[in-house]
């Protein structure tokens, strides 16, 4: 019974989804107060809904009821109970239901949060939003229900993909989730804006704030998915440059252009028509992921293995969600004249520069991804574009990128001097050459790692440099700490964000810095690597939950003293049929001591051991990114536009 009533409040949503879509456009274009108003509660009907529905999927899967379809392939009585929730979705139609409950979220949080918006633009809004929502619960209901009965009832079911059955997994996909469909509220704002025809300063303020969300989830759950395949699939790398990997990182570079440009549009009603197709494009690469990972079309360990049927639908909703916005776009873009003028060398000039470089940065991230396919496709050729395509490709653009992070916050609106600006930021510019010229000395002829060590001071001393400037504290030192009692926090988020940045690029240069060493030890022997003595003590068979280990235990010593004691698996799991490696991870401030078991062979084990210097900044910065993005948002200037509600209300109006 539980099962059928998820199945009915996905129908309902669906109706309501399609209501609030017909109401919202229609009292839009009538400018009829009651229609407009109709918007909101229905909007909170389709979480409700939405909401009911996956409560009753993850019902099924706690209570492991056999005679759903969706259970019986992706769960087992034997699963901890955290796996059995994070189950729900760990397969493409729990993860099409988490897809919508997010959305409809992000609906409930614009009609109740968007009181201040002008009736007629929330309701337009809401109206976009529903027909996304209507669209992809269609999707789930026709190809992908996630209630299907199967009778007789299974004795159990066949087990979750045993790589999932992991915290890291249990919260990587909402927080991507929230990032990727963060993006549709922006994209919804961009075709309201479309439809009226109109983009101002109140707009920016409405928009940005929603990018923010968006882009700090979508910052959270990379970085969770890159830590847990750094210690999951024991590759000992933190990025590979995976199809699945890029198709996150797309959103992302498009939504952090997005977050720039709307400042500009916010400030001096500038790049108006820019940041529409900015917001447009956010979310065509957050339908794009959702297409390569379930289309079937690429191999990943990140992918959902399915059926190119359901993908083609995915991809038919992407051409109409997006080709659509873009015809919109070409259709009534000339009517947002841009009424901002500035000099190219300002702060408004150092974020063009910024968009130009974070959308040339995805333009080769997207080519190389999809260029292998259609390779396939058309010339049926077979062509590999892996990490020394991307790295070779994006070096030349992240250089700029990062030198202009450092000195276009100090700029002045409209029109700067360059000349003062340098004057405050020389002490920045002296720490990153110092750290590049003492790497390159240190590192021989590896120059990847001293710039990236001398980018990585750089940015995050001149995110202080900006800091200082805003408080006067070089100026007037006596009154600085009361300037910064009283300095807006996001200007504190900013700069936080940007420093983030440097602490992960720290991180990628010293795992540029990284060594790894192949041994085949048996009990007892040991072997050394960057001075690290690791000694195989024992290998010993270990039984988990629903699973079974062969356990190497490995002791490190330096300079005779002993630092811990590792343990890495080799996991067995017997329903699904499949094997796993646990690496066993020492973690400190300076590095990561990284073993993974081989197999066993003539009484012993072959060890790869890895010695990551600064391995775990890469993940702090990202955590210091997502967190500078929370503290400008909780920034009321940021969350709120400047007009009263009853200003915006009346000119809506008038």
């Amino acid at each position: 019974m539980i099962p059928e009533l998820g199945h009915f409040a996905l129908a309902l949503a669906l109706a309501l989804a399609l209501a609030q879509t017909l109401v919202g456009l229609w009292g839009a274009h009538r400018a009829e107060a009651r229609l407009m108003a109709a918007t909101g509660p229905i909007a909170a009907g389709i979480l409700i809904a939405v909401a009911a529905a996956a409560g009753c999927l993850v019902w099924a899967y706690v209570v492991n009821d056999t005679t759903v379809l969706n259970v019986v392939q992706n769960s087992h009585s034997a699963k901890p109970l955290l796996y059995k929730i994070s189950g729900t979705w760990g397969n493409h139609e729990g993860s099409m239901v988490l897809w919508v409950l997010i959305l409809a979220l992000c609906g409930g949080a614009v009609a109740a949060f968007g009181t201040n918006l002008p009736s007629a633009l929330q309701a337009r809004v809401l109206a976009v939003l529903g027909l996304i929502a209507a669209a992809f619960l269609g999707f789930i209901l026709a190809t992908s229900n996630p209630f299907s009965r199967v009778w007789p009832p299974a004795p159990d079911g066949q087990g979750l993909n045993p790589i999932l059955q992991d915290p890291g997994l249990a919260f990587h996909p909402p927080l991507l989730y929230l990032g990727y469909v963060g993006f549709a509220v922006t994209y919804a704002f961009a075709v309201a804006a479309l439809i009226e025809g109109r983009v101002d300063a109140n707009w920016g303020r409405w928009v940005r704030p929603w990018a923010l969300a968006a882009w700090s989830f979508l910052t959270l759950g990379i970085a969770l998915g890159s830590w847990w395949a750094y210690y999951e699939l024991g590759w000992g790398g933190y990025w590979f440059w995976d199809p699945v990997e890029n198709a996150s990182l797309l959103p992302w570079l498009a939504g952090c252009a997005l977050l720039h440009s709307a400042a500009v549009v916010e400030k001096r009603e500038a790049l108006k028509t820019w940041t529409v197709f900015l917001a447009l494009v956010a979310f065509g690469m957050s339908l794009l992921g959702t297409f390569l990972v379930r289309s079937g079309v690429l191999t990943s360990v990140h992918a959902f293995a399915n059926d190119p049927a359901r993908g083609l639908v995915i991809l038919a909703l992407l051409a109409v969600f997006i080709g659509g916005g873009f015809a919109l776009f070409a259709w009534r873009a000339a009517a947002m004249v841009p009424t901002g003028v500035f000099a190219p060398l300002s702060r408004e000039g150092a974020l063009v520069l910024n968009n130009l470089l974070l959308c040339s940065i995805a333009a080769v991230v997207l080519v190389g991804t999809l260029y292998p396919m259609f390779a396939d496709l058309l010339l049926k050729e077979k062509i590999s574009v892996g990490p020394p395509f991307f790295n070779l490709a994006t070096l030349p653009l992240a250089v700029p990128l990062i030198l202009g992070m450092g000195v276009g916050p100090l700029l002045a609106w409209k029109r700067a001097r360059l000349w003062p600006v340098l004057q405050r930021v020389w002490w920045a510019a002296l720490a990153g050459l110092a750290a590049l010229l003492l790497c390159r000395a240190l590192a021989g002829e590896r120059i990847g790692p001293a710039l990236g060590f001398g980018a990585a001071l750089w940015t995050i001393a001149a995110a202080l440099a900006d800091i200082a400037d805003r408080i006067a504290l070089f100026r007037r030192p006596q009154s600085a700490w009361a300037r910064a009692r009283f300095l807006p926090r996001a200007a504190w988020g900013g700069a936080l964000a940007h420093a983030g940045l440097g602490v992960t690029i720290l991180g990628l240069a010293g795992m540029g810095l990284a060594t790894d060493k192949l041994a085949l030890l048996k009990p007892g022997e040991a072997t050394t690597l960057a001075g690290v003595e690791y000694r195989l003590t024992g290998i010993t068979t270990v039984q988990g939950p629903n699973w079974t280990a062969r356990r190497a235990t490995v002791e490190l010593r330096e300079g005779g003293a002993l630092i811990t004691t590792m343990q890495a698996d080799k996991r067995s799991f017997a329903v699904s049929r499949m094997n796993t490696t646990e690496a066993a991870i020492h973690t400190t401030w300076a590095r990561d001591l990284y073993l993974v078991m081989g197999e066993e062979r003539d009484g012993g084990a072959v060890l790869r051991i890895h010695d990551n210097p600064l391995a775990p900044w890469i993940w702090l910065g990202a955590a210091i990114m997502a967190l500078g993005g929370g503290l400008s948002l909780s920034d009321r200037r940021v969350r709120v536009s400047a007009p009263a509600a009853r200003a915006v209300r009346a000119e809506a109006r008038a």
